[in-house]
């Protein structure tokens, strides 16, 4: 009986093993299958041979199982305990990383974005990706030396591609964050018509509010408030972010409905809860009053006065306002004494939990749309959600961008309480504490906080030669 039993239990398990074994075959087949196909669409013509590498590597990998919502799920993807880590996996994949636009730029050789080259090589470096979870489905998923070598090659190639022009000292060249050296050009005479407009109050229903009511240049370009109070006496229901440098921004607004300066400068004069104006035709009717005014558009603007020269004026002005030459850009440029002991390791600690992949470029942020609580249920915990919490799901009602936010640049951090869409944090402190708990799972300490404060009160620039402050 214990012969037969034995028999029957090694045939189970060989049956069990040779099933298995053909399994894995099937996946790697199907997997292959997938590569090639995928390998064969690359415009190889237009790629370089290193690109073709790292892309592969990453396409081989699987990495778009997770972080891509365009690409198929492989066969296994329907087994009932596969389905369920696959699903997991996914959701948190995409809320992390959305793996299609850094596809898609380098299938055209077109700039990558700098969050999504930050954030592959701390994955890369750090060894955090893929996950456990990932290798239970896909055996082959881990990267050897080699594959990391040609991706972190590759990621460096593309940040001196973008930033060539980069003050940076060497040991700071290859970095996710670059001190401030970009000049937009502008046209000097459009650029005071928009900086007169900025200041205009006429561009209101009531003429009491002007852009800079909101973007004080005075006030490290806010206004202080945990949301503006608009004309009519109207109250704004988010809080206002800088105008310094905007122009870095991959969009405009903390939901990003507006794709560049002059789409963001159409908008506040005829919101009800700004400016108010009851139309665009109400603000011009009033500027076309103004006889001096209207030959200084006439000799800019052939069309005169319209709301397209209106608002191509004000993003003129808008570009000119960056902040370069802070402590930290002295610091970044070579000059080793520019920040104090307890700065340098409050950057230290900014780079140990991964703030510079979301935090990155010239303007240390701007560059991306992140969840709010990826760590923890930051809404949960706060309460009384609205619309507004929303986010970016408001404007694409795309499930993957609910709670999603604009990355707000850290330049003049210090200048611009409160902070969050929702002027949650009061204070930098409870900003640092709160963005560690919800967005890295780890709940600072007091002295971790005051170093990582320290650092970002570096970060405080100059506009037009004299460093910014809270009086102005």
């Amino acid at each position: 009986m214990k012969k037969k039993t034995l028999k029957t239990f090694s045939l189970f398990i060989g049956m069990g093993l040779i099933g298995y074994t053909l399994s894995v075959a099937y996946v790697e087949y199907e997997n292959a299958q997938r590569i090639q196909k995928t390998m064969n669409l690359l415009p190889h013509e237009n790629m370089s041979p290193l690109g073709v590498q790292a892309y592969k590597v990453i396409t081989e990998k699987g990495c778009q199982y997770c972080h891509s919502q365009e690409n198929d799920l492989p066969f296994y993807s329907h087994f009932p305990i596969a389905k369920k880590w696959m699903e997991q996996n996914r959701h948190q994949g995409l809320q992390h990383f959305q793996l299609d636009p850094m596809l898609a730029a380098m299938r055209q050789e077109s700039p990558i974005s700098e969050v999504d080259l930050a954030k592959l090589e701390w994955a890369i470096k750090n060894r955090t990706m893929p996950p456990k979870s990932h290798l239970k489905l896909h055996w082959k998923g881990s990267l050897n030396n080699k594959e990391r070598k040609t991706l972190l090659t590759w990621i460096s190639k593309n940040r001196k591609k973008q930033h060539k022009n980069s003050p940076a000292s060497k040991p700071f060249k290859n970095e996710p964050i670059q001190p401030i050296y970009s000049h937009f050009s502008s046209d000097p005479k459009k650029r005071a018509l928009g900086q007169s407009l900025f200041h205009d109050i006429r561009l209101s229903s009531n003429n009491t509010l002007s852009c800079a009511s909101c973007h004080s240049l005075t006030r490290g370009g806010v206004d202080g408030l945990n949301a503006p109070k608009g004309a009519e006496s109207a109250q704004g229901s988010i809080n206002t972010p800088t105008v310094f440098n905007a122009v870095f921004n991959t969009h405009q607004f903390w939901d990003g409905r507006a794709e560049h300066l002059q789409a963001q400068a159409a908008i506040p004069p005829v919101d009800p809860l700004k400016m108010a104006s009851p139309s665009w035709k109400a603000i011009l009717d009033k500027l076309e009053k103004d006889a001096a005014l209207k030959d200084q558009f006439l000799a800019l603007y052939p069309e005169g006065i319209t709301k397209n020269s209106v608002t191509d004026a004000i993003a003129e002005f808008e570009r000119s306002l960056t902040t370069p030459n802070s402590r930290f850009d002295l610091f970044l440029k070579g000059n080793k004494i520019a920040l104090t002991e307890q700065e340098k390791r409050g950057y230290s600690l900014f780079k140990k939990h991964k703030c510079d992949t979301c935090h990155t470029g010239e303007a240390i942020g701007g560059r991306s749309f992140e969840v709010m609580g990826l760590k923890r249920d930051y809404f949960k915990d706060r309460g009384n959600v609205t619309d507004i919490d929303k986010g970016r799901f408001n404007l694409t009602q795309n499930p993957i961008d609910l709670h999603r936010f604009k990355v707000p640049t850290l330049r003049n951090i210090a200048l611009t309480a409160p902070y969050f869409h929702d002027a949650h944090a009061q204070t930098l402190e409870q900003a640092v504490a709160l963005m560690g708990a919800y967005q890295i799972g780890v709940d600072f300490s007091a002295d971790e906080i005051q170093k990582i404060t320290a650092y970002l009160k570096t970060l405080t620039g100059e506009y037009k030669g004299t460093t910014l402050s809270p009086s102005g």
